[in-house]
């Protein structure tokens, strides 16, 4: 039934497995890999006609992380795999960008492209394995793919790159970067750092180039076996006619515009250019619809020509700049009065508010992923409302765009903050992009760098980021620091680069063409050095370091740690105990299951409130030390007072006063604030209290003025008191001790048993029997009963 084809190599201390021809046969691709016990699915399908009018590449590529992967069962209510997870989003994206420069010019037709995770063993990362096969699966799907491409992910620990790190790998050491790369050149690279040098990181990118070429061997060897015939892509239409035409119609039209340095009125330029080019070729519209939307897809390569060529023969960009100039910055901190921290950052025609909040504990981000709940203390959200560029469009949930460039933003930040217990808050900073012409994610970089030191976060450093650009013809390249929209879109590269002084935090880069050489790298990561370093001193003309108080409206946390077998009694049964400290004092407290308690407050006297309650309920009594307590029940014989949180103690009648006190309510009343010692502490834990020797105004101490109570003396050898029947008549008299209280005669026959026996006559002075214990103590007293004197008959 199945022609199932696999490939399989040794790569990274693990088999890598392709194999095709028995899952998903009706795709046009497909492709289940597997790395150690971590299997993807990935389907490719392709549209065989193009729709009417469309004029633009609709690849799609879906993630999905299936919870039956690992065993779990999806949260909420609803139980199954719903939207995209921030995550998945992400990881979609990863895909996609190396990926999408890879299909021909001109190619329209929709592909759709889905990897699902099918097992997860906790190790090997899903996302790398997902890039590889869809890579793999557009390589046997036939459609136009000038792949294939491999990726690898690198660690770097102890001066050494590890190949495919585990998450525990990553999190010990310094770097977790992605690169996605053809057997030519880089396409993608995507990664986190601690501080690391330009060398580093460059090194760590050619390391990954080299380790995909085991994969991408491998994919070539499963192609070589099954994949499909390729597609026959027609002919293009020969629109050189129509580029010289355009050229000379609206070629000096577009230089003029391009030399406009406001980015509004260079638009308005640029568009009237456009509807010039659109008019002019109105008759085609109706004549051949394809060739003329063709037609006004060259109107894009005459810009490029453009600015590219005076860029390369000029070295004069767009506004006038060099190549390595960036733009005019004007920093300013403290911006809005209320936030904890906020800075309002603006480069050139990009623009960001960036804010800060402080939080506590129950703030922090939930995430149900494949290893299990998990949180997050830190997180960055970015905006790009339409308004920003001067368009009217959809506002509302964030776009895919707006997660990514949020997420590098976070990466950029990530490594400086300090960790939760030198800094015990939820930090959320989030960036509403006001102004964008290029970079928007770099300038989210600067601002929320400034407002982590405005609101008072002890980051190590301060960090900058700059985007850069690349204009590659022939051998000839320029890269570019600080690129406007334009650059972006007309160029070949976009290098982003975010770092402190000591070193790269994050970088991000996304190719155009089909890859860039080690050379335009280290050029790209040296020119990006000089420019974050410019950024920096701009920025620290706002704010050079952090603030060493936080802001009036953030939350104060103090932390203090109890032992582990107090932890219930802080939290009372149901938690009423916690309830009560927070209804009471109006502080948040939070305990783990260490014993670490966090109390927080923008009140530093609600703090000092709740922390003294909780030192109550763990500290132990001490004899002799004072205390202020509430009495909080009244009793015959004196008052329990509660004087440390949750432990009482007993005030004796006698140690209220000096003097005698004939009832308890004439000295104390349930709810009265009292001062008490304590005297002392029985082996049971209970503990006697006083308050007349304690000054019940200032709980100062006083002296015990009552006589001590004279002793009852040696009360000598008592000597051998004998059997009891020698010990003569009782202190109260005769041993006969009269009628019953029911008026009968203790003396004589007590009639019938209850359970109708006759007892018999009672035993006048006959012999009990030994006692119980073995002992003789005399004869048996006339009183006791027949089942002790052995008088049954």
């Amino acid at each position: 039934m199945f022609d199932t084809k696999k490939v399989s190599v040794e790569w990274g201390g693990q088999t890598l497995t392709l194999e095709t021809g028995r899952v998903a046969r009706q795709a046009d691709g497909a492709v289940l890999a597997t790395l150690g016990e971590t299997v993807v699915l990935c389907a490719v399908t392709a549209a065989k006609s193009v729709k009417e009018g469309q004029d633009f590449f609709p690849l799609t590529v879906h993630y999905q992380e299936k919870f039956s992967s690992s065993g779990r069962i999806p949260g909420g209510f609803f139980k199954r795999e719903r939207g995209a997870t921030e995550r998945e989003t992400l990881v979609s994206r990863l895909i996609d960008r190396p990926l999408r420069p890879l299909f021909p010019e001109g190619f329209y037709n929709e592909v759709n492209c889905i990897a699902q995770v099918m097992s997860y063993d906790g190790e090997n990362e899903p996302d790398l394995l997902a890039m590889i096969a869809a890579s793999a699966a557009m390589t046997l799907s036939g459609v136009p793919f000038m792949g294939p491409i491999g990726a690898a992910r690198v660690g770097y620990k102890d001066g050494e790159y590890q190949l495919n790190p585990s998450d525990k790998d990553v999190a010990a050491g310094d770097l977790d970067l992605m690169v996605a790369a053809t057997q030519d050149a880089v396409m993608m690279v995507e990664s986190e750092a601690n501080e690391l040098s330009e060398d580093i990181m460059l090194g760590a990118v050619m390391f990954a180039h080299k380790a995909s070429q085991q994969v991408i061997d491998a994919i070539i060897k499963l192609a070589e076996q099954a994949a499909k015939e390729p597609w026959e892509l027609k002919a293009s239409a020969d629109l050189s006619a129509h580029k010289a035409k355009l050229k000379d119609l609206i070629g000096d039209d577009m230089a003029a515009a391009y030399k406009l340095t406001d980015k509004q009125a260079r638009q308005t330029a640029i568009n009237d250019a456009r509807a010039k080019a659109r008019e002019a070729f109105e008759d085609l519209k109706h004549a051949n619809p394809a060739e003329y939307l063709g037609t006004l897809k060259l109107v894009k390569k005459v810009e490029a020509e453009i600015v590219r060529g005076a860029i390369l023969k000029t070295g004069k960009r767009i506004d006038g700049r060099d190549t390595k100039t960036v733009r005019p910055i004007e920093a300013e901190v403290h911006f809005l009065p209320r936030a904890h921290g906020s800075a309002l950052f603006t480069r050139g025609e990009t623009q960001t508010i960036a804010t800060t909040t402080l939080g506590t504990r129950d703030a922090e981000q939930m995430i149900d992923g494949l290893n299990g709940l998990s949180y997050q203390h830190f997180m960055l959200h970015y905006n790009f409302p339409p308004y920003s560029v001067g368009e009217v469009g959809r506002f509302g949930a964030p776009s895919r765009r707006d997660v990514g460039h949020g997420k590098l933003a976070w990466r950029a930040l990530h490594a400086v903050l300090p960790t939760k217990e030198e800094f015990p808050y939820t930090i959320r900073v989030t960036s509403d992009i006001t102004e964008s012409n290029g970079s928007s994610s770099m300038a989210t970089v600067c601002g929320g760098s400034l407002s982590l030191m405005d609101a008072g976060v002890p980051i190590k450093r301060p960090v900058s980021g700059i985007a850069m650009g690349l204009i590659l013809e022939g051998k000839d390249f320029a890269v570019l620091s600080d690129i406007l929209g334009d650059e972006d879109h007309l160029g070949d590269m976009d290098f982003k680069v975010a770092g402190t002084s000591e070193g790269i935090t994050s970088l991000q880069m996304d190719i155009k063409i089909a890859g860039i050489t080690e050379e335009i790298m280290r050029v790209a990561l040296a020119q990006a050095h000089e420019g974050r370093a410019h950024i920096l001193g701009e920025m620290a003309k706002a704010l050079d370091s952090t603030r060493t108080e936080l802001s009036a409206h953030a939350p104060r946390i103090e932390t203090l740690t109890v032992d582990k077998s107090k932890i219930r009694d802080i939290i009372g049964t149901g938690g009423k105990v916690i309830r009560e400290i927070v209804a009471t004092t109006g502080a948040k407290v939070d305990i783990d299951d260490e014993g670490v308690v966090k109390v927080s407050s923008s009140d530093h006297s609600q703090i000092e409130a709740a922390i003294a309650w909780i030192k109550g309920i763990v500290e132990e009594a001490e004899v002799g030390k004072i205390y202020s307590g509430k009495v909080v029940n009244l009793v015959d014989f004196g008052a329990f007072v509660n004087f440390m949180g949750g432990k009482d103690g007993l005030v004796h009648v006698s140690e209220m006063r000096n003097e005698r006190v004939e009832k308890v309510s004439d000295v104390v009343s349930e709810g009265q604030e009292v001062k008490v010692k304590v005297l002392e502490i029985d082996p049971r834990g209970k503990v006697r209290l006083s308050m007349r020797v304690v000054d019940q105004e200032t709980g100062a101490e006083l002296e015990d003025t009552r006589p001590a109570r004279e002793p009852r003396g040696d009360r000598g050898d008592r000597g051998d008191r004998g059997p009891r029947s020698d010990r003569g008549p009782r202190r109260d008299g005769d041993r006969d001790r009269g009628p019953r209280r029911d008026g009968g005669d203790r003396g004589g026959d007590r009639g019938p048993r209850r359970d109708g026996g006759d007892r018999g006559p009672r035993g006048e002075g006959s012999d009990r029997g030994p006692r119980r214990e073995g002992g003789e103590d005399g004869p048996a007293p006339s009183f006791a009963p027949a089942f002790l004197t052995g008088d049954r008959d």
